[in-house]
């Protein structure tokens, strides 16, 4: 039996905002009926490093706030710390990043909880019957709460493809340990024919594995890399490329979703998921910029089903034409869009490993939600 998940267009109307119609997604997919009177909800999403254009709106996530309050919970808007150098990387550089990006109370109706603490150590170790891992460690504020709703941003990502739901609560869900753990097989490798020297790949390391050398070259140490990855996108000469350790391809997304696993086994039954496929970015949300958006906003998706939801969202991404300008403008109108766009990952590692440990099915039936015509 397939999975419901609930699909608006972009197209809108008078008395029919995309606001509105994340309102329709809310209650098609049913998510009032795991709320419960003054339990604490968990309302997960990433708020954007300073620059990057590509997150969710906050009015948006002010919608979903309002819905929760509306069923009597205690929304609280979250998200764990970042492995990397950045300004997310500990609980008040990651505040005052969300609150430069419109996530204020006054905005969003909620106040920003950094779910694994100050400096990304406070978790909750879960036991989960996966096949790589048998315990994750997942940020306390978000193991603690009594449901989730998260909100996730649909973009392509170079180290799993694309970054959804399965991603956001996987990896983001994750304290800095639990997301170093995640990143275990991978280790980024320097191309020295493109390397230019610019050592920009040197301020995102968060270990200080990376050096540019008097041949003005640069080099990574082996002993200190963790391999969070975040220099391969931060290189402008893309002279850093993935390297997976001998047996661990697809090792990232398959304990990403294991992760994810840990996440609802917090609260069974009590999760809800909404994909917004706007601003499909070629990278994570992760870096102080945005590309353009490799293919036009396609909607907005709800679901009780992340396995589901994200099969279905790459589906729609794929589908779609790319555009003009973008990363992948040269892909073919039938192309994979997103193998286009990282042909050397195996996207479809973490829907089909996620169905493997039971965390929701591939299979889904999409349903119509407030779709305008014409």
């Amino acid at each position: 039996m397939s999975s419901k998940v609930c699909y608006t267009n972009m197209r809108t109307k008078s008395g029919l905002s995309l606001v509105d119609k994340v309102g329709l997604l809310f209650d098609a997919a049913g998510f009032s009926r795991f709320l419960g009177k003054d339990e604490l909800v968990a309302i997960k999403l990433h708020v954007g490093e300073p620059g990057n254009l590509a997150y969710i709106q906050p009015p948006l996530v002010r919608k979903v706030v309002d819905k929760v309050k509306a069923a009597g919970a205690r929304p609280f808007i979250t998200d764990a710390n970042t492995l990397y150098v950045g300004r997310r990387s500990n609980a008040v550089d990651h505040t005052i990043s969300a609150l430069e990006n419109g996530f204020t109370y006054a905005t969003v109706g909620a106040p920003f909880i950094v779910a694994d603490g100050l400096a990304g150590h406070e978790h909750v170790k879960v036991p989960i019957d996966g096949v790589r891992l048998k315990e994750v460690r997942i940020g306390a504020a978000i193991a603690q709460a009594d449901a989730m709703i998260a909100l996730s941003h649909f973009k392509g990502h170079e180290a799993t493809g694309f970054g959804g739901a399965i991603k956001n609560i996987g990896m983001g869900s994750a304290s800095r340990a639990g997301k170093q753990e995640q990143h275990s097989g991978l280790r980024p490798q320097v191309r020295r024919e493109r390397c230019t020297g610019c050592g920009r790949c040197t301020r995102w390391c968060p270990t200080g594995a990376l050096t540019v050398g008097e041949d003005g070259k640069a080099r990574i140490d082996p002993e200190r890399c963790i391999g969070c990855a975040e220099c391969t996108i931060t290189c402008n000469s893309r002279a850093i490329r993935i390297q997976w350790q001998e047996g661990q391809e697809g090792s990232l997304q398959e304990k990403m979703a294991e992760y994810a696993l840990g996440v609802v086994n917090t609260k069974e039954g009590k999760c809800g998921f909404i994909n917004f496929a706007m601003n499909v970015s070629p990278q994570c949300d992760c870096y102080a910029w945005n590309d353009a958006p490799i293919v036009p906003n396609i909607g907005i998706l709800a679901s009780d089903d992340p396995v589901a939801i994200d099969a279905a969202s790459a589906d729609l991404v794929n589908q779609a034409l790319a555009l003009p300008g973008s990363a992948i403008a040269h892909a073919d109108r039938h192309a994979d869009k997103l193998a286009t766009l990282y042909p050397d990952v195996d996207w479809a590692v973490q829907l089909r490993h996620g169905e493997r440990i039971g965390l929701g099915k591939r299979e889904y039936t999409l349903v119509n939600v407030g779709v305008v015509e014409g």
